[in-house]
Formats: structure tokens, sequence, C-alpha cells
């Protein structure tokens, strides 16, 4: 054993140095790999920004060029006077021509003596402003030099704030002799506005060049970008070996900032486009990457490392986790099968209300008829017979959560105290009864009822733990769940209601299975094992829990998790005992598929002066209503044939017919609880004939508060 737990902390000692190590030498892989994916990336970034500039200021030069030759042809056969005494003319056509492109400021025309002759931004031009001395000038003169670029120069006119740069063109006499220039002056901010669009991301920068070095454009604007590039620098270097496209790192060579730069040759322009994002922007954007896997795999390391660390001294509990588990696959498997004798028990109780309802409607109906003293107590018996049966089948709808509820808010702290003496009467006087209650309120909306039955219940098995007498102690508190599997996984606000006894406890092999129907250790004849069964269910469907602890000769506990409600909590009221029947007169619409159950209806019905007009199905109950008057009350079993059930035919006959009686009864359905809610009467199977009368006169109290009744 002490080779094998050497062996196990060897094993756990490697694993930790390797949760380190490893994801060290994964993390500078991972930043070699990302640095290298990051400069791919700011290269087809920089070469798509060239494709974009070089598209745009080829446009913006042809369109020059276009505006040259339509000058030209202007300008044709004109003698410098001639231009001179045309000013105005000329001065508006110009104008027009600038007006229609954003990227010119001025087109201004010199003479061959270099003396300006019109302008698009001058209406009569002053004769002194000379030209001579500019480069785009004198490149004209000898040759032509085609669209000959400028470097930036100061405005010759006055009032304009800024730099340009001038696209010049020759003007030709007919016989090829220099006539002077036609000269553009290109605003430089019109290709910074279209850059600050392309290249918004840190760190990029974009500019145009002449081939010289000479720069036109730059952006951003407000970097300290020289005006010509050094002779020795490797960009001017590389155009003007002559090359057209290039790209590569340079260090401080043009602004003192080191970057990554492309360049590209217009075609047929001595200018070249230059793209560039700063190597700071790159170890930044590298930086930011990393630093989000080092936020994760930082921790995640820590944590790998920490779990190690903490497995360790973990070793010996791994049996005690085990334990755990299993106990935990058998409460899940356990609570699989309550809900599975849930389901089954609530479609047998249905069956059998049926039946109950029968037999008590057939005892009702003899004992008018029978006399004889001895078939009088046989008739007694088979009444008390029914009455145990419906309690059973109380107890297992309560438990398979079908039975309807009607729930109200109630205090536990004021209820409980006034259930102590209730409670008494159902033990002996050698048990002793703690009730514990918090001061503040303590509300749950439940069906007081089956409150008051499950704490019976509870007591009454209390009772049977403690044949030699002890003490029961019932406490309620407020509680916050948290989600726990011994709590059954509730979370939220609650009240737990503890019932604790000092019998003689359950055996660990009973208790998983207290909660099921039917299952009881007492002897036979002495328990139905549905006592338990009930207060399972009844928490359950209150959307609380039960749950039970136990220990032999220590005593049991049962603790109810009910959910707390902050609801105003409702006062009973006063109620009068109104005498004689629902309603002397009137025809019911009875709607029932069990033929001996509506002759059992019928037969109640009729006793309480009612007429009946019986029907086996909801679409045979409508088709009467809408062929025939005189209905006064429709009462009707929620579980029809023919895919039509009684709660739909109610929802039909309260919007057609908002004057009749709606009274639904059911031995089990799982909308009966939905009915209640949406304010239908509901009258539990089986019935006798004073439940019948309560219930009819209570839901025609409901329909006479209702506006249509009362407009009536």
């Amino acid at each position: 054993m002490s080779r094998a737990r050497e062996s196990a902390v060897r094993l756990l000692q490697l694993m930790m140095v390797a949760s380190l190590v490893l994801p060290a030498v994964l993390f500078a892989y991972a930043s070699f790999l990302t640095f290298r994916d990051i400069q791919t990336t700011t290269d087809e970034r920089i070469r798509h920004s060239l494709d974009v500039m070089q598209e745009q200021a080829l446009k913006v030069f042809q369109t020059i060029d276009r505006t040259f030759a339509e000058i030209n042809e202007i300008m044709r056969g004109m003698s410098d006077e001639d231009i001179r005494a045309a000013q105005a003319r000329l001065h508006a056509r110009l104008s027009s021509i600038v007006g229609t492109m954003p990227q010119l400021h001025d087109i201004v025309l010199f003479g061959r003596d270099g003396r300006m002759l019109t302008a698009s931004s001058l209406a009569v031009v002053p004769r002194g402003v000379l030209l001579k001395d500019r480069d785009s000038f004198a490149a004209q003169i000898a040759r032509d030099a085609g669209t000959y670029v400028s470097e930036m120069h100061a405005p010759e006119l006055p009032g304009i704030g800024r730099d340009f740069f001038y696209l010049s063109h020759r003007l030709e006499s007919p016989d090829g002799a220099f006539n002077g220039i036609i000269m553009v002056a290109v605003r430089p901010r019109y290709f910074e506005n279209f850059y600050s669009l392309i290249g918004p991301t840190r760190g990029s920068f974009y500019a145009l060049m002449r081939a010289d070095g000479s720069t036109l454009v730059h952006y951003p604007v407000g970097n300290a970008f020289p005006q010509r590039l050094r002779p020795t620098s490797t960009l001017h270097a590389a155009i003007a070996r002559g090359l057209k496209h290039g790209l590569f790192a340079v260090d401080a060579e043009i602004d003192n900032v080191p970057r990554r730069i492309g360049f590209r040759k217009l075609p047929g322009y001595p200018v070249y486009a230059l793209a560039g994002v700063t190597s700071a922007a790159i170890r930044a954007e590298w930086l930011s990457t990393m630093t989000t896997y080092l936020i994760f795999g930082l921790p995640a390391t820590l944590l790998i490392f920490s779990v190690l660390w903490v497995a360790l001294r973990r070793t010996r509990r791994l049996y005690e986790e085990a334990d755990r588990r299993e106990a935990a696959e058998d409460a899940l498997r356990q609570a699989q099968r309550l809900e599975a004798i849930g389901q089954l028990t609530g479609g047998v109780a249905h069956d059998f209300n049926n039946l109950l309802t029968i037999v008590s409607g057939s005892v009702h109906r003899l004992r008018r008829d029978i006399k004889d003293e001895k078939q009088m107590r046989l008739l007694d018996a088979i009444a008390n017979a029914t009455q145990r049966g419906e309690s059973l089948t109380r107890q297992l709808l309560t438990f398979s959560r079908r039975q309807t509820l009607q729930p109200s808010t109630i205090d536990v702290a004021e209820r409980l105290p006034q259930l102590k003496d209730m409670l008494a009467r159902s033990l002996r006087e050698d048990i002793e009864i703690h009730v514990i209650v918090p001061r503040p309120p303590c509300l749950v909306k439940v069906d007081p009822s089956e409150f008051e039955l499950a704490l019976l219940n509870l007591a009454v098995n209390a009772r049977d733990a403690m044949p030699s007498g002890g003490t029961l102690t019932i406490a309620a508190r407020p509680i916050v769940l948290r989600g726990k599997a011994d709590e059954e996984g509730l979370r939220g606000d609650f009240v737990a209601i503890r019932v604790a006894d000092t019998g003689d406890g359950i055996a660990p092999d009973v208790l998983p299975r207290v909660f099921e129907p039917f299952f009881t250790t007492k002897e036979v004849g002495k328990g139905t094992g549905l006592g338990l069964s009930q207060v399972y269910g009844f928490a359950k469907q209150s959307g609380g829990a039960a749950t039970v602890t136990s220990a032999p000769r220590r005593g049991t506990a049962i603790t109810l998790f009910l959910p707390r409600s902050f609801e105003a909590q409702a006062r009973p009221r006063e109620t009068s005992r109104v005498r004689g029947p629902a309603h002397p007169a009137g025809t019911v619409l009875l709607v029932e598929d069990n033929a001996e159950v509506a002759e059992v209806a019928r037969a109640y019905l009729e006793q309480l002066g009612y007429g009946v007009k019986a029907v086996a199905s909801a679409q045979s109950g409508l088709e009467i209503l809408k062929r025939e008057g005189g209905i006064d009350v429709v009462f009707s079993d929620i579980l029809m044939p023919g895919g039509t059930t009684g709660r739909d035919l109610a929802e039909d006959v309260r919007r057609r017919f908002p004057h009749i009686v709606i009274l639904l009864t059911t031995g089990y359905s799982s909308s009966a609880q939905d009915a209640v809610r949406d304010g239908f009467a509901v009258l539990q199977k089986p019935y006798d004939l004073p439940a019948l009368e309560n219930a009819l006169r209570a839901a025609r109290k409901a329909v006479d508060r209702t506006p249509q009744r009362a407009a009536e």
C-alpha cells in the first residue's frame, strides 16, 4: 500500500510540474504563431489598402487628364490677348468645371511668358503673377512632359490657407511651339478624407509620394511626416531602382517611427501610393491577443496546479465521495419510482371514484325504498366502506399530485398553535406536543384542509412510533434553499415545517420507501400505507418537497418545505347556511359518458327538483344548447370521449351562454386544477346528495355575481 501511495504522490508531483512547464511551452509557441499570423494579416491589410489607394488616385489623375483635354480644346487657336479679352467667359467655364470636381481647388492658365492669363478662382487676374521659376512651368518649356506632378507649393493666389500640389499640361501653338501651360491645383484634403475612411485603425498611415521622394499627401495629417525622403532611406532606394511595388519593414527612416510599409506605383504617373502600420500597433495587437490567452490560460493553469495539489490531500476521501454519489443516484431512482407510481395511482383513482359514485348513489336510492332494519345495517356497512374507499382514493390522488386543491394564503406561525388541540385529540395522553413558531408571519399558499390532513397523518405516524409515550415537536421557520440534493434541488424562499418524534426510528433499509403508497411496517389491519404518501404528494403538489431523516432509537423527523408566499393572508368570511334545494326548478344538462354514473347523477338532480336531459358526450351537449332552450345548469364530467373535454364544453358555454350555471365533476383529471384556477366550480367524485346540492349552490352564486347575470 505504501509503494502504491508513493507512486501516486510521485505521479501527482510530475503532473504538477507538467501543469506549469507544458502551458509555458505552449504559450511560447502560440506567441510565435500569433505574431506571425498578425504580421501576415497586417501585410494583407496593407496590400488591400494599396489596391484601394491606387484605384482612387488613378481615377483622380485620369479625370484631371480629361479636364486638360477639355480645356485645351476650349483654348485651341486663342492667343494670350484673346484669352485675356475673354476672361469673364473663360472664368465662368473654368469655375463650372472646378465646381463639379471636389478634388480640384483651382484651374489657372499661364502664357508662354509665365504670366497668368485667367483662373477659375478670379474673374479678373492680376498681370503681375509670374510662374517662370516653378517646376510645373519649366518642365513643359523644352518638351511636352505630359501630365506633370509638382512638389507641394504655397498657393499663388491670396486667401488660400493650405499648400497644394499642381498638375500641369503644356499648351501648344498650331506649329507645335510652347504656348503656355494649364495648371490644376489639387486639394490634398480630398485624399486625406478618403484615407480617413479606409484607415481608421490605430497605427495606420497613408501617403502619396513623387518618384523623387517628395511627399504630396499624408494621413494622419498631424504626423511629422517629412517633405522629402532621405536619399539613403530604404524606401527611396527601392523607388530609385525602378521597383513598382514592395513591402518591407523600415526602422525610423521616414518620420522616426518604425513601421511595416508597402508602396505601389500609379501606372502612367510618377507617383507612388504608400500604406503602412506602425510596429508599435502590430506589437499592441499581438500583446492584446496574447493577453487574452493569458487571461484565460493563466487561471486555468493555476487551477490545474491547485487541483493537483488538492488531490494530494483528498485521495483518502475518494471512497466517501463515491458513497455520496451512490446515495444521490439511489435518491434519483427513488424519485423516479415514486413519480411512476404516482402516475399509475392517478389513473386507477379515476375509475375507482366512478365505481364509488355508483355504489354510494345506489345506497342512497335504496335507503328510500328499504325499511327493514337488518337490510339498513347492510346499507350502512356499504356506505361506510364507500367512505373509506373515498378516503383512500383521496390519499392516492394527493400522493400522485392529481388532487384538486383549493389553495389560499395562511400564516403557519398562526395556524400551527391553533391545530395543537386537534392533534392532541388524535394522540395519547402520554405524548407531549411542543409547537415552536417564529414571531414574524410565515405565509404559505396551500390547501388548508390538505395541510391539516398532512399534519394529522404525521402526528398519527409519530404516535404509532412511540408506543411508550414521548414528545412530538412541530417547529416552523423561514428558510432560503440553495438547491442541495438533500432538499430535492429546491431554490428560493420556503417555510420548513419539521415534525419530529422521539420514537424507535426507521431502519436504514426501510427509510427510502416510507413515502411509497401502500408501504407500511405496521401489522396487517393497522395501517394502509397511505398516510406518508399523502404528505409527500401534498408537499410536491404545493410546489415544495418532503424529506425524512431517522436513526434507530433516536426518533424520526419529517420536514415539509412549502414555498413561502408574500401575498396578503386571506381571512375566512362568515357564511350563512341556506336550507332547501339549490334551485327549486329548472333543467340540468347532464353530460356523463358512464351510463351508471349518469343514472346516479340523474336521481340526485331529480330529488333536488331539477328536470334532467342527459347526453354522453360534450359535442352532443353543445348541440342541445344550440338547438334547444330552457337549460339552466350544465353538469359535466371533465374527462369525456370524442376529443372535447368537459372543460372545453364549459369554456364554450361560458362564452356563448353566460347565464347558464356550470358545474364540473371528476374522479381524477390533470386539468381539474386548471379549471378551478379559471373560476369553474369542480365537484370531486364520489359525491353524495348534500355535496351535489352545496356545489350547485356555489356554482349558481358564482354566476349571479357575473356582470351578465346582474344585468338580467
